[in-house]
């Protein structure tokens, strides 16, 4: 675990006198200034995943940002900077990524269990695709369009069979809500293509996700290009565009690794190389909708030590922040057996290993633990504890709600300059109203 974030901190970050900087901005002037606990995203980081991602997929590829990783306006602005299209998978995300500026044929609609109303506000907003995957929603998606009077533009996101699984958390190759089986392909593309308001454009096939290795990588995106093959055959019309999901993973735990971008690169180019000349792929976009790849590395989650105490024997740092604003940290997103996220004394790093501790938040509940038997220098109450690898899936991902604790602010942090973009919930304000001394600081 110290090795872990200490090539974070190396990587991405850096450090003065032993305290973390974020953007070049040191991470007690960012607590003075915002108050604890909070989120901080370095904005160079994720740039720099960008820059890393565009350099291994080919040409033919594009990128569209899962909205889901991360929300704020800040990312999806990022992202759009750059060309990025946008994947979303709720009205409300939908409506995210057109304030933020995405044009609507940029858009992807992806989910399960979309409603009419959401189904009926894609097709009003003329979004580039939607990613039907049941066949109620395929009929649900004609009945609109009839309604409405225009073709909807239709990809059949695809439930593959288990040999072309992996990552951390399966998202096919068994049962599941994601997708339509492949055993049930044909017959539901012959429904699609003989619907007049349906515009058949291609294939989603995301299978898993936190993906480390390139290999089974591209044995997926290998399975994809043969099912895209049959899908042309069946259809007799080329493939506009075959989406190849999220699933690129970033390091968390102790003795994981990371993508291996250069082997991922010859593999895609071979990829393309063995489709080149095909007819079915002459114009097809070839997609990827990554979240955690891009965003999860820039963001560092902050709280202080406001209590220290030793119950037979262990001890406990008690810190403002907890499982409500990050419960992936807290090891209740997912995880069979709690592993602890990259943390560290972020004003103390370069101090040495002194004691084991376990780092609990303020919640009234044993699941409230962002570290447990963690080796941290010794601690004093006011210090500063950072969980990194937090900039995605970590506060929109909480309970936010549990207890009325307020909720965290969002810092992002560029070029040595910091700004809030996201303010410190209502919750505090209700204490405030309730009982003025149970918060110590206004929300910012």
């Amino acid at each position: 675990m110290v090795q872990r974030f200490r090539t974070i901190v190396e990587q991405h970050f850096g450090s003065s006198q032993g305290e973390l900087l974020i953007g070049a901005c040191c991470v007690g002037e960012l607590a003075r200034t915002y108050g604890t606990p909070f989120f901080a995203y370095d904005s160079g980081v994720a740039e720099k995943k960008w820059a890393q991602l565009r350099d291994t997929l080919p040409d033919r590829f594009s990128i569209s940002y899962s909205i889901k990783a991360n929300p704020s306006p800040a990312f999806l602005q990022l992202f759009l900077s750059k060309g990025c299209g946008l994947e979303v998978a709720s009205a409300g995300e939908l409506y995210q990524a057109l304030k933020a500026g995405c044009p609507p044929d940029k858009i992807l609609f992806a989910g399960p269990g979309k409603t009419e109303a959401e189904l009926e506000a894609a097709l009003s907003e003329n979004v580039g695709e939607i990613h039907a995957e049941s066949i109620t929603e395929i009929s649900r998606i004609s009945m609109l369009s009839s309604r409405l009077g225009r073709r909807a533009p239709v990809s059949l996101r695809v439930n593959l069979t288990g040999e072309a699984q992996g990552g951390a958390m399966r998202m096919g190759g068994k049962p599941t809500p994601f997708g339509i089986d492949e055993e049930m392909m044909d017959e539901v593309l012959d429904g699609i293509v003989s619907d007049s308001v349906l515009v058949f454009h291609g294939l989603h096939i995301f299978t898993g996700t936190q993906i480390l290795d390139a290999e089974v990588l591209l044995t997926q995106y290998r399975r994809g290009i043969e099912i895209a093959r049959r899908a042309a055959a069946r259809t007799h019309s080329p493939i506009s565009t075959l989406d190849f999901g999220g699933g690129l993973g970033i390091p968390y735990f102790e003795n994981e690794l990371e993508l291996n971008l250069p082997k991922l690169r010859s593999g895609l180019q071979d990829l393309m190389n063995s489709v080149d000349g095909e007819r079915c792929f002459q114009h097809t976009r070839f997609l990827v909708e990554p979240g955690r790849f891009l965003a999860g590395e820039c963001g560092v989650y902050l709280a202080k030590v406001n209590d220290i105490k030793v119950s037979r024997g262990k001890k406990f740092l008690i810190t403002d922040g907890g499982m409500h604003h990050h419960l992936a940290a807290s090891g209740n997103l997912g995880q069979t057996i709690k592993r602890n996220y990259p943390v560290a004394l972020v004003n103390k790093l370069d101090a040495p290993g002194a004691e084991a501790v376990d780092i609990v938040g303020p919640l009234c509940t044993p699941l409230d633990v962002l570290a447990r038997g963690v080796t941290l220098p010794r601690a004093e109450i006011g210090d500063l504890v950072g969980v990194f690898q937090s900039g995605a899936y970590a506060r929109s991902a909480s309970p936010l709600g549990f207890l009325s604790q307020p909720t965290p602010p969002e810092v992002w942090v560029e070029d040595g300059r910091h700004q809030l973009i996201r303010r410190r919930g209502k919750s505090s304000d209700f204490l405030l109203d309730v009982c003025p001394s149970a918060v110590a600081t206004k929300a910012r």
